[in-house]
């Protein structure tokens, strides 16, 4: 496919998704993704060709820009390398996003207090997502996948080639999809560079977090405890200060004349 200028993959957007190990499949292929493949290594992992994974990043934008109200694309993700992802996600670009397990009948049973009615999906991995793949053919809504090399098409409308299984790749491509919709929506200008960062997409694990906010709340009970100290000190120095002062008035003040002696009482 080719695309106009202003499209094509720049050396930045490059080295991010080499970075984030976008390019790197599994090793078994499915028929249908053999387009894909860039080369094999020799230990037998499949890359990916990146040229090819930006292409269907684009081609996705270009199908969510096209949906006039945001809020009719659904992001699903029930791996939980992606759900902080699909979160960020909705929020930049006003989608509605499902992190987590998926209840059955979200599509197909308008009983349910959780049903919706979504003009596209789009989902993190073919395999975990797969309910919500089945639900939407039997009501018509197409679907938008992250797909590695390995993973089913079926019922898939637009494959985007990348690394599944990552943290960090999982949420670089959705990172990168957000940004060129807010782009093609003309929210975002595609000369500037995007204020947010694609760590904000990237998922964090739980005990990793933990010892980073114990670290955060040492630190603001060790400034409480300065900031305690020096109040004490500066009210020790302001009582100094008082006595002094009351020393001070009471070497200021006037003697006292002494009293005069009784007159001496005439003799009589």
């Amino acid at each position: 496919m080719s695309l106009p200028a202003s499209f094509d993959l720049t050396p930045e957007d490059a080295k991010l998704l080499l970075a984030a190990n976008v390019h790197l499949g599994s090793k078994n292929v499915q028929v249908h993704n053999e387009p894909y493949v860039y080369k094999t290594r020799p230990d037998g992992v499949n890359v990916i060709n990146i040229g090819k994974t930006w292409e269907k990043i684009v081609l996705a934008a270009r199908v969510i820009a096209a949906i006039p109200n945001p809020a009719d694309v659904v992001a699903v993700s029930s791996r939980t390398f992606g759900q902080r992802a699909v979160l960020k996600y909705a929020a930049h670009t006003g989608a509605t996003a499902i992190a987590g397990r998926f209840t059955p009948g979200n599509f197909t049973n308008y009983i349910t207090r959780s049903f919706k009615e979504p003009r596209l999906i789009i989902v993190t991995d073919p395999r975990t997502d797969a309910q919500a793949i089945k639900e939407s053919s039997y009501v018509n809504i197409p679907v938008i996948a992250l797909t590695d090399l390995d993973s089913p098409s079926e019922f898939v409308d637009v494959a985007i080639p990348t690394n599944n299984k990552g943290k960090h790749a999982i949420g670089l491509i959705w990172y990168l999809l957000a940004r060129e919709v807010q782009r093609l929506r003309g929210s975002l200008n595609r000369t500037e560079a995007w204020s947010v960062m694609p760590d904000l997409y990237f998922y964090r694990d739980p005990e990793e977090a933990e010892p980073t906010a114990q670290a955060e709340e040492q630190v603001e009970e060790e400034q409480a405890e300065e900031e305690q100290k020096w109040a004490a000190q500066e009210t020790t120095e302001e009582d100094w200060a008082a006595d002094s002062n009351e020393a001070a008035d009471w070497a200021a003040a006037p003697e006292a004349a002494p009293e005069a002696a009784p007159a001496a009482e005439a003799a009589w």
